[in-house]
């Protein structure tokens, strides 16, 4: 029950953030806008997990801070920023598409990480995940590409921050782990938008009510409970479940459109989306690779003797989970 409710969390809270950041963006500059959203949830959830004694709890040090400074860059900075950056050149439609790489990025990671090997559905699943999305934002003419390569490694980085998430020594308490994580990229952003010059834009009176709410529902429903509900997903949930928020969150963002602003909606949109749910069941009961069996002390003999009869090479790299808990 919590797996799903966060998931749903995931799939419609952020998917109406597009909607969010749009509206947002009329009256305030990108980077500025999203530093105060961070700053802001990250300050109220770190204060909640002191008075719930996390804090003192897990007595974060210098090695969860600077956990949360990576993954917080990669994950708020690097792809929200970014995402917000190319979108100035890239419709949104296109921004879309290739940010519904990021599951593609997921698997190539935890298998070059991990070792963990996609099953054959899927694979399949996020084949025609792609392909709906492709569908649902249909053709477009020329296409910018500092604005794709921009779009490519924001998707990246996401992936990179949520793959280094799961063995990160960040704090086990979610509400912590993530108040941390704000905090860190809201500066960072802070930084980058001055560094633009984004303060000379900001002029109090011509904000608009509309762009004011649109920021408090980024702070109260798009980080305080959309990315704690992330960060619980990356302890708990598969990586293919978990990277269906990719393919679902367009799907919502044009439903939203439709329904709030009287965007169009027509049998593309709604084939676009049949193929996305399909997509979603694929990466749901595909079945995973069979391991091999752990071995023991006792079988430990006879398993070298037959590896050597087939002439297989053991291997001695440890993989990024080994070298994190060595690490700590």
């Amino acid at each position: 029950m919590k797996l799903a409710a966060a998931l749903g969390i995931v799939y419609v809270v952020w998917g109406s953030t597009y909607l969010a950041i749009a509206v947002a963006d009329r009256s305030l500059p990108p980077f500025l806008m999203l530093s105060v959203r961070f700053l802001i949830a990250g300050a109220l959830l770190y204060w909640w997990s002191a008075r719930r004694g996390e804090v003192a709890a897990e007595r974060p040090g210098r090695r969860q801070w600077r956990s949360a400074a990576i993954v917080g860059g990669l994950l708020l900075v690097v792809d929200t920023g970014g995402v917000a950056w190319a979108e100035l050149r890239v419709s949104s439609g296109i921004a879309a598409l290739i940010v519904a790489s990021v599951p593609l990025f997921m698997a190539l990671l935890d298998r070059a990480c991990f070792g963990i090997r996609l099953p054959l559905g899927g694979v399949a699943g996020l084949v025609v995940g792609l392909l709906g999305v492709g569908l649902l934002v249909g053709a477009s003419g020329h296409v910018d590409m500092v604005g794709v390569a921009v779009l490519l490694v924001a998707s990246f980085a996401w992936a990179a921050g949520s793959t280094y998430a799961r063995v990160a020594p960040l704090p086990r308490r979610p509400f912590l782990s993530a108040a941390m994580q704000m905090l860190c990229a809201g500066a960072m952003l802070a930084l980058v938008g001055i560094a633009r010059g984004e303060l000379g834009r900001v002029h109090p009176g011509a904000i608009s009510p509309a762009s004011l709410a649109a920021v408090l529902f980024l702070i109260v429903f798009g980080s305080l409970v959309a990315f704690t509900a992330y960060g619980w997903l990356l302890k708990h949930a598969p990586t293919r479940l978990l990277s269906t928020y990719a393919y679902v969150n367009p799907a919502v963002a044009v439903f939203l459109g439709w329904a709030f602003i009287g965007e169009h909606v027509g049998g593309r949109e709604l084939a676009a989306g049949l193929v996305i749910l399909s997509s979603i069941g694929l990466l749901v009961f595909a079945r995973a690779p069979r391991e091999a069996p752990e071995q023991t002390p006792e079988s430990l003999p006879f398993h070298i003797r037959e590896q050597e009869a087939r002439g297989a090479e053991i291997r001695t790299v440890p993989r990024l989970a080994e070298l994190a808990r060595i690490a700590a």
